[in-house]
């Protein structure tokens, strides 16, 4: 699931860098967002061996939680195989992270997810979009797009941000066939 606004207004935003990421995972594996259902727009495919959903909700940001609900709800997914590429003010444009569970930081649409699933283990991509210089321009910082300048590390920062849901996906499926071994003991 990536994290963003829906609309043109905001399609090169930094506070749509789950869009991003997601858009270019979706080409990439030749995934067809056009399913509409949970809140959300999204498509399946297979992504290194593994049949994977890949949703964007259109909820806006700050009500992803709703979505995350709907979908884990009615497929039966337990949070544990749910991963969230999101925006991260403070890491700088250009890196990523990789949070298995823990606080929000202050990403309401994080926040939103972590309250209507009931719990924060679940499996996070952070992208850095960086600070604002100025504290009191925080909101104003992650909708605005992109600056030219800084596209060149966006592009890296996604590519980044594709291999890393790519091992993800590889250690979940190692996590789901285990279980399934173990299942038949």
């Amino acid at each position: 699931m990536g994290l963003g606004n829906p609309g043109p207004r905001y399609e090169i935003t930094r506070h749509n860098a789950g869009f991003l990421v997601l858009d270019n995972l979706a080409e990439k594996y030749g995934i067809d967002l056009t399913k509409r259902k949970y809140s959300s727009v999204y498509g399946y495919g297979e992504i290194n061996g593994q049949q994977t959903m890949v949703v964007k909700p259109l909820t806006y940001m700050n009500h992803s939680g709703k979505a995350a609900r709907s979908i884990l709800q009615a497929l039966n997914i337990l949070p544990e195989y749910l991963i969230v590429i999101h925006d991260d003010i403070d890491l700088p444009l250009g890196k990523i992270k990789f949070k298995k569970q823990g606080g929000d930081g202050g990403q309401l649409g994080i926040r939103s997810i972590s309250e209507c699933i009931g719990t924060d283990a679940y499996n996070r991509i952070r992208v850095g979009v960086g600070r604002p210089k100025r504290k009191d321009d925080i909101v104003d910082y992650v909708l605005s797009p992109f600056e030219e300048d800084e596209r060149d590390t966006l592009n890296e920062v996604i590519e980044q941000a594709l291999r890393m849901v790519e091992m993800t996906l590889v250690e979940l499926n190692k996590r789901t066939n285990l279980t399934e071994e173990q299942k038949g003991c």
